[in-house]
Parts: C-alpha cells; structure tokens; sequence
C-alpha cells in the first residue's frame, strides 16, 4: 500500500467578505471617502490660498508646481515601499529618486516659504495645505492599490 502525503490548505474569509484571501484587508468605504475628501480639501485649499496671495504669478507658479511635484513624489515613494514589501522588484535609482524627489519637493517648500514676504500665519497655511495634500495622497494611493488587489482575489 502506498503513502500518500496531502496537504491542505485553509483559506479564510470574514462573512462581511472585507478580507479576501491573501490576508489583506479591504479598506472601508468610509475610508476611501475620507482619503479622498482630505485630498480634495488640501489641494483646493493650497490653490485658494495661491490665488488670494499677494504675490506674483512666477511665484505662485512656483508653489503650484511643488505641489504637483510632491504629490507626484510621495506617490511614487509609496508604490515603491509597497512593492518592495509585496516582493515586487524596485530599481533601487527609483527608489532613491522617489524618496530624492519627495525631500527636495518639501524642502523646496520650507526654503521658499522662508524667504516669501508674507505673514507668519500665511506660511503655516501653505505648509499645513501642502502636508495634509501630501498625506493624502499617499493614502489615496494606499487604498486604490487594496481596493484593487481585494477585487482581484474575488
């Protein structure tokens, strides 16, 4: 008689079926709203805090333009971390430029706002408008990947 070996595997999945089978959880709707709304809310409030600032166009051009370039950069830093955690291959130039770019873009901010003429609580604005932003895209990030990584186990 011969012997078999067998194996068997138990998957699990919550009966609210928010935990697809690779462990992951899915993140809520309310979540994913939230993240959203933050982003949204920081975004127009550093564009309309640009807009009714007293300065030239150049300059708001410029802050304009860092915060495209953070948001792009704390992107690509997420996607990079999160890959490397999952056992995605990452260059490390990538990863080095992703986190290169997501340093340079804040600090490029601070150094700006140090040296812009405006007021104390004008500067804290745009700083707390471009970190929320910042945050928040990195959540949005976060979640558009586990929504569709939770889509693709079902």
């Amino acid at each position: 008689m011969e012997n078999f070996k067998t194996s068997v595997t138990v998957e699990t999945v919550s009966k609210n079926q928010n935990t697809p089978k690779t462990g992951m959880q899915k993140p809520s709707n309310a979540f994913v709203g939230a993240s959203w709304s933050v982003l949204l809310v920081g975004v127009t409030a550093f564009c309309i805090g640009l807009s009714n600032a007293a300065m030239l166009l150049n300059e708001k051009g410029y802050y304009f333009t860092l915060l495209l370039f953070g948001l792009f950069a704390v992107i690509s830093v997420q996607k990079s971390v999160r890959d490397k955690m999952e056992g995605i291959p990452v260059t490390e130039i990538y990863y080095g430029i992703s986190w290169f770019s997501t340093i340079a873009s804040i600090s490029l901010l601070i150094i700006g706002l140090w040296n812009a003429d405006l007021e104390l609580s004008e500067k804290g604005f745009f700083g707390m408008a471009f970190v929320l932003s910042l945050f928040a895209a990195i959540t949005v990030q976060k979640n558009t990947r586990d929504l569709k990584l939770s889509n693709s186990d079902r």
